[in-house]
């Protein structure tokens, strides 16, 4: 197959469990070789997209389309796919040569084949000298490289990866995230990954696919998925943003706040009202007589690398990222150049996502429904 052709496409995909839609006519082509992440929040419909693939689910309505020729109907075990869970479903009471080597011994493959590709799985995870190792003596990064050896010993050609790294500590997991994006590109075999964690998805992916009600928002590059997102739902889930509410006057020319900026969009009506961008670390404090806008500090939170700085402009609570310490209560500038200022087409999301009057990290992992990733989309299995 041509490097880069299309692998896997889904067309007009629909599917709705107990009459509630789930997808919503998805529209997803995938390329061979490429590492697609599908992000987006508890219920989004990503893990139903995920199952549609690997043959777990039929969608009601629409086509799943494998290197041109139609799948749909064609059980899991008969499809170049493999999945890993969140939870690795290794066999406890097999070592790890033998985990690792399930799926060969199904393909009837011979001794010396199956010793050589389970040596070769070992070190591309670099487990060399762990094949007698009960699975219960590892740890979750261990067992997590385990079935990822397991998945590719099979030389899928796609590999699907539900949350996989959900369950280890936060510096594992930023281990694995490069070790993961290593693997993919030295294999140069299709990752799908789903995830709702935006750092993940940028700093793994070639493509993210953003998602939300069963429908997808955006698709780009993780560069293009953050500097230009399409919605507000968008700017909110990848990463920190200030939407503001702006009247596109002309070409090049925005205004909100009540103060006109130069931009650098075009291609919006006379006097469109639009949804306006504009990232916390794109934002410039300067005295206050020098501002575009003048605001006062209502909060100030230390991060390690930067300060977190929640600025009362006209009652809209911004959000800036700054190396500069000022006070609590000051009364600062602010200064945004013409490329910092991203505008929006309005949407069904315009006005749920701007300032950051309620902020706090406690309130948003309060609120976080992923708390409970098992609990996915998926009432029929609940």
């Amino acid at each position: 197959m041509e490097k880069n052709a299309v692998i896997i496409d889904l067309k007009n995909i629909s599917v709705s469990f107990d009459g509630q839609p789930i997808l919503r006519n998805i529209d997803l082509y995938i390329r061979d070789g490429e590492f697609v992440t599908l992000l987006g929040p508890s219920g989004c419909g990503k893990t139903t997209t995920l199952r549609i693939i690997a043959g777990f689910l039929e969608p009601d309505s629409g086509e799943v389309i494998f290197e041109g020729k139609v799948i749909n109907g064609v059980p899991a075990h008969k499809r170049q796919v493999n999945t890993i869970f969140q939870r690795y479903a290794l066999f406890p009471h097999l070592n790890v040569y033998d985990n690792i080597a399930f799926g060969l011994k199904l393909q009837k493959k011979s001794k010396d084949e199956i010793r050589k590709t389970v040596e070769e799985m070992l070190a591309l995870v670099n487990l060399k000298g762990f094949e007698k190792r009960n699975i219960s003596s590892l740890s979750g990064g261990q067992q997590q490289r385990v079935a990822i050896a397991r998945a590719l010993a099979v030389k899928p050609r796609v590999l699907l990866l539900d949350e996989p790294l959900g369950a280890l500590d936060l510096k594992l997991r930023k281990d694995m995230q490069v070790e993961l994006k290593n693997i993919q590109q030295r294999l140069g075999i299709t990752f799908i990954y789903v995830t709702h964690d935006q750092e993940e998805a940028l700093s793994m992916s070639d493509t993210i696919v953003v998602m939300d009600n069963g429908e997808i928002q955006q698709i780009g590059t993780p560069t293009d998925i953050y500097n230009e997102p399409k919605n507000a739902f968008v700017a909110d889930f990848i990463g920190e943003s200030n939407i503001l509410d702006g009247i596109m006057h002309a070409d090049f020319s925005v205004e909100f706040h009540g103060i006109k900026f130069q931009c650098v969009d075009k291609g919006f009506g006379k006097d469109e009202p639009v949804d306006v961008v504009v990232r916390p670390e794109d934002v410039d404090i300067v005295p206050a007589e020098e501002g575009m806008l003048k605001g006062t500090v209502t909060s100030v939170t230390f991060k390690g690398v930067h300060y977190e700085i929640i600025v009362d402009v006209d009652g809209f609570k911004w959000m800036i990222q700054t190396t500069d310490f000022v006070e609590v209560g000051a009364v600062i500038g602010i200064s945004i150049k013409p490329d910092e200022i991203q505008v929006m087409k309005k949407s069904e999301y315009s006005g749920l996502y701007g300032d950051y009057s309620s902020f706090s990290e406690e309130f948003d992992e309060l609120s976080d429904p992923e708390a409970t990733p098992e609990d996915e989309e998926e009432p029929a299995e609940a």
